[in-house]
């Protein structure tokens, strides 16, 4: 029997996770969209160990992590470095909601956390703003 239409049905399952995103992204109010400065937004499987090494807040579940450095530290010296990197981890998301609805609820919810980071907010702030 082929592997082949198992494939398909991967492909697919991740394309339309990867468009949750991009509607997540798509959907930020334009002044927002227009402060972001030198950031990538990926969609990942499954966090590696080295994401799990980074990732330092103690819950039991990864959905997403930012890697770079926040525009709240960034001075004159910023300059010709890579993109700053957010993930967004398929697999715990869909394992943890599993309405349409949920998942596409929590990814939203997942963007805007990590860009949050991005813009320089901590973990306290992002929850007191119910982004946690």
């Amino acid at each position: 029997m082929s592997d082949a239409p198992h494939r398909r049905i991967a492909w697919a399952r991740r394309r339309h996770f990867e468009r949750l995103v991009e509607k997540a992204l798509d959907g930020l109010p334009p002044q927002v969209a227009a402060m972001l400065d030198n950031v990538e937004v990926v969609v990942e499987d499954e966090p590696s160990a080295h994401h799990l090494t980074m990732w330092e807040d103690g819950a039991e579940t990864l959905f997403g992590l930012y890697e770079g450095i926040p525009q709240t530290e960034r001075d004159s010296t910023y300059g010709m470095v890579l993109p700053d990197k957010i993930t967004i981890f398929r697999g715990p998301l869909e394992r943890a909601f599993r309405s349409p609805q949920a998942i596409a609820r929590e990814v939203r919810i997942t963007v805007v956390h990590e860009l949050g980071h991005h813009f320089g907010l901590d973990e306290e702030r992002l929850a007191e703003l119910g982004l946690d």
